[in-house]
């Protein structure tokens, strides 16, 4: 099974290196200052060890300026975030995702499975976290399969869980997926968002795209002589 990678902890990941590197920068720069200040004056420090001490400096330096270049960048593409996910409106999207908004009193899903299973128990959760209904999957074998749930309340959001087990009991690799045509895209916390359906889900939980299906025209009917 494919499941999505998502970037939006890059910048955090990127300032708490810069934290530590900075952190080590000043460390480094006291250190230096008090060996030199405490040196021996008949037993200088050797020049050679000076200057590779003073080359680690400089690379902690370029390695600073390097963080915040990408930082730079990031920010740099969030600000084109929602005009490069507008590119996505129109095409066919599966996504990592479990939650939708039920419609006519219909919430619909769709479920993977990495291998065939003896057992798959489907579970839908309300907005609380309560189970409102569960049962057997409508199918158990490898791959992808729909589930439409036809109880819901409209409106309301509704989750999806997934628990699959072999003939030994053993767990069966599993993940719920939301699977339709994009029609929107929005900005939340300067990351892109898509529409799915019913569904509003982050651009980075999508996993596999496809190009919209040109439209099929019905086979014309052959005149008859009246």
């Amino acid at each position: 099974m494919v499941t999505a990678v998502t970037s939006n902890t890059a910048t955090d990941k990127i300032n708490n290196s810069s934290g530590m590197l900075a952190s080590n920068f000043e460390t480094f720069l006291s250190l230096l200052t008090a060996q030199l200040k405490n040196q021996d004056p008949l037993s200088p420090m050797d020049s050679n060890q000076f200057t590779a001490q003073l080359t680690q400096m400089a690379g902690v330096e370029q390695q600073l300026l390097s963080n915040q270049l990408l930082t730079a960048l990031l920010d740099g593409q969030k600000g084109d975030g929602l005009a490069s996910a507008s590119n996505y409106i129109g095409k066919d999207a599966t996504a990592v995702w479990d939650a939708t908004k039920a419609t006519d009193g219909k919430a619909s899903w769709s479920y993977e499975l990495g291998a065939k299973a003896s057992e798959v128990e489907l579970q839908v959760l309300n907005a609380t976290g309560q189970v409102v209904w569960k049962g057997p999957a409508p199918e158990a074998g490898a791959g992808v399969h729909d589930f439409n749930w036809t109880e819901g309340q409209d409106g309301s959001v509704y989750t999806l869980k997934v628990t699959a087990k072999d003939a030994t009991g053993g767990k069966v690799d599993a993940q719920v997926l939301m699977r339709g045509r994009i029609t929107g895209v929005e900005m939340y916390a300067d990351q892109p968002y898509v529409t799915i359906g019913s569904s509003v889900m982050p651009l980075s939980s999508i996993i596999a795209l496809d190009e919209k299906n040109a439209s099929v025209q019905p086979p014309t009917t052959p005149e008859t002589d009246a």
